[in-house]
């Protein structure tokens, strides 16, 4: 079931993937390719005892100020140029405690949710502000317990 919503939330980041590259990229890629990409982008099973950080700044499509809840370790970020950028990390922060800090924290920076969706084991939403948009989604580690997979989307408005 953790591994059916896992899927579901990657589903759901990588519509918006397609999404904003239809927002003057190349709207010929399919679905497929931008689910391929993503896949590469963000290993969902890296734990934070084996994560190595990602070198910063993650790209010009992802906000510098962009907060992530304490015990994060962002381990990928690509840069989709402009189509934005795609950042992935792991927390051992539980769940609920990082959706609290994406609806409070990040909110308090300038970054609004604009719509989302919260189930019991994974959440994600839209958002801008601060010159950028795009999406987040949390959920779970299926591998990790206790630990919890963040990913960001995000590209210049």
């Amino acid at each position: 079931m953790r591994l059916a919503r896992t899927a579901t939330a990657v589903a759901a980041v990588t519509l918006l993937a397609g999404t904003l590259t239809g927002c003057g990229g190349d709207q010929q890629k399919s679905e497929k390719d931008a689910g391929d990409s993503l896949t590469a982008a963000a290993d969902l099973s890296t734990c934070t005892g084996a994560a190595k950080p990602a070198g910063t700044p993650y790209g010009d499509g992802f906000p510098q100020d962009w907060p992530f809840p304490a015990k994060t370790v962002v381990f990928n970020a690509e840069d989709r140029g402009a189509d934005g950028t795609i950042v992935t990390g792991v927390s051992s922060t539980p769940f609920k405690q990082v959706l609290a800090f994406m609806n409070g924290r990040v909110a308090d920076r300038g970054y609004r949710v604009e719509k989302g969706e919260t189930e019991e084991h994974d959440a994600e939403a839209e958002w801008d502000g601060n010159g950028f948009r795009g999406r987040w989604a949390i959920r779970e580690s299926a591998q990790c317990s206790g630990e919890t997979v963040i990913q960001v989307l995000s590209a210049k408005e």
